[in-house]
């Protein structure tokens, strides 16, 4: 749920590397036809680590399958490595778009968070491909710091809606990070499960997420009861 304009992620103060290796590489500025070749670079590549793992796709694979050589992809990236990362931050970075365009023109805090998660589980279901990437970076140690990254942008991006709602009375008065991260949780678990591993349909995801996040887990009589 973005409330500004989308960036790249925040490297982690942990990890000292982190700025290098999230700076793309330094290029002379692109062609049309430059720009349009390191798409399809990264689109081909992006889908042979979703299908056959980032292991087990080599540069070399890579090429063949655009039938390029091997210069042509040393002309956009370093390594493998670089590639990835470039695909784990154009990924974030739209995906943060998608959340700001669904907010966009929306005064209603309460509103704003519910079409943020529906667009943030439409933008999942609909790129699954990078879903499963992102998935796998946060298990790999070189990548796992974007994710973090990735997330503390999230809930940076979130929060600032979930204060409003709270000022205006719609959610309870509890700590707005707190509630910020299980609203992210809710989302991106049921996301990970239902979308990802099961398959199931993302608006019916996503009335399951924006249902329980309203309600919590018991029924309006029980929870008068309690």
């Amino acid at each position: 749920m973005s409330s500004g304009d989308p960036g790249i992620p925040i490297p982690d103060p942990a990890d000292p590397e982190g700025a290098r290796r999230l700076s793309p590489k330094l290029t002379p500025k692109l062609t049309p036809k430059g720009a349009r070749r390191r798409v399809e670079l990264m689109d081909y590549a992006a889908h042979a680590f979703a299908a056959d793992g980032y292991h087990s796709t080599s540069v070399t694979g890579i090429v063949s399958g655009l039938g390029v050589g091997k210069g042509v992809f040393y002309w956009y990236f370093d390594s493998k490595d670089e590639l990835f990362r470039q695909i784990l931050i154009d990924a974030q970075r739209a995906m943060r778009l998608a959340q700001r365009d669904a907010i966009s023109g929306e005064h209603d805090p309460g509103r704003r968070i519910e079409q943020g998660i529906r667009s943030s589980i439409r933008w999942l279901s609909d790129h699954r491909h990078l879903f499963a990437l992102m998935e796998f970076a946060r298990t790999e140690e070189r990548f796992a710091p974007m994710i973090r990254s990735g997330e503390r942008q999230t809930v940076a991006d979130a929060l600032p809606h979930v204060r409003a709602g709270i000022t205006a009375g719609l959610l309870r008065r509890e700590d707005p990070v707190v509630l910020t991260t299980a609203i992210l949780g809710v989302t991106s678990h049921l996301a990970r499960v239902l979308v990802l591993e099961q398959g199931e349909e993302a608006d019916r995801v996503a009335n399951a997420a924006i249902s329980f996040c309203r309600q919590g887990y018991l029924t309006p009589s029980a929870a008068r009861a309690i």
